[in-house]
């Protein structure tokens, strides 16, 4: 897995414009480093998914119709683009982090309006209002009872 991981990270750092024109006007040596610093940006950040020890408190991908989002704790990384065309997040849906595919979801107010994930592990009791915390695991819960589809899922006894 290692090597294809390489490979997507490397084709989708040289398919930034602006390693494209630097590649095109001849300039390959900083068209090559730029390369380089995204795909080490882009595997700490594959790293973070992966390696988190609080990775069921807050790492995951969640997909809708404005884009994709690789949360990360405190750190996100968004894409306007489904999963399948942001290779980031797809790499780390591939490595077993939860996404939360929320384009099935008809009533995306009510979406909307779902508690936050909480990021530093303090969790607000309920009643919970749009700006309460919440654990992945309950705010997974209240996602796939509006619909939305759970890949990866971190809850026991839960297919993935």
């Amino acid at each position: 897995m290692q090597t294809k991981v390489l490979r997507v990270l490397r084709a989708d750092a040289r398919s930034w414009w602006r390693d494209r024109a630097l590649r095109r006007t001849g300039d390959l040596d900083e068209a090559c480093r730029l390369e380089r610093q995204t795909i080490l940006r882009d595997l700490g950040y594959l790293r973070a998914a992966i390696n988190n020890p609080n990775a069921n408190a807050n790492a995951n991908v969640s997909c809708g119709g404005g884009g994709t989002i690789l949360h990360l704790g405190l750190t996100t990384v968004s894409l306007y683009a489904p999963v399948e065309r942001f290779p980031l997040a797809s790499l780390a849906v591939r490595l077993e982090t939860p996404l939360i595919d929320c384009r099935p979801v008809r009533d995306i107010i009510d979406f909307a309006n779902l508690p936050e994930v909480t990021m530093d592990g303090q969790i607000d009791p309920e009643p919970w209002t749009s700006s309460s915390r919440i654990s992945l695991l309950t705010y997974i819960d209240a996602a796939e009872r509006l619909g939305a589809r759970i890949v990866n899922d971190p809850r026991a006894g839960h297919a993935t």
